[in-house]
């Protein structure tokens, strides 16, 4: 589990080498997928999520307006054919998605489960009037409703940076996410 490790810290051969599957996808490995540059790794929680639905669309939105952006590369939870319906509805059908309806990379992760706080807390009701206030809405729950999100950014095979996630509705600031120029050995990188 990469709940303890920290930034700056190569991940773990065993989950380098993990097999994965999904759409848009470089080849057959998580090594594979994150190799020669910086990637942007977003772990979503469940396909009728409002807040799933503004992540990836700000995220499509800093790749077409930020020179270098660093690769985006998503984790759902749901099957193949389910997350590639989520993101033709998204308007995103060539965003590349591994498929993990298994949760294993998750918990590999260290993205778990929240509680009731940062599910249905006051927080969570702000950013749900935000999120609609751009046109997102709620869709059908597919998956474990009570999975929190994940954005990690790996460079080289090393956790160079990652949100940590306050509520279900938590959003960083995608504009200002390092990318390409990140070097994980300079001392400083830290989570935001």
């Amino acid at each position: 589990m990469l709940g303890a490790l920290r930034v700056g810290q190569p991940l773990p051969e065993v989950l380098l080498r993990s097999p994965v599957e999904g759409d848009n996808l470089a080849a057959g490995t998580l090594e594979d997928e994150l190799r020669g540059r910086a990637v942007q790794l977003v772990f979503l929680r469940h396909a009728g999520c409002i807040f799933c639905r503004e992540t990836v669309a700000d995220l499509k939105q800093a790749r077409e307006e930020v020179p270098d952006y660093p690769h985006v590369l998503f984790v759902a939870q749901g099957r193949v054919e389910q997350n590639r319906k989520f993101f033709e509805k998204v308007s995103w059908p060539e965003a590349p998605v591994i498929a993990d309806p298994s949760r294993d990379i998750y918990r590999a992760f260290g993205v778990g489960r929240g509680t009731l706080r940062q599910l249905l807390g006051l927080a969570v009701w702000r950013a749900g009037r935000r999120a609609r206030k751009k046109g997102h809405g709620l869709g059908g729950i597919q998956g474990d409703p009570w999975l929190m999100p994940g954005i990690f950014l790996i460079f080289d095979g090393v956790l160079a940076w990652r949100h940590q996630f306050g509520h279900a509705g938590d959003h960083p600031d995608f504009e200002s996410v390092p990318g390409d120029e990140i070097n994980p050995s300079v001392s400083g990188l830290s989570c935001q």
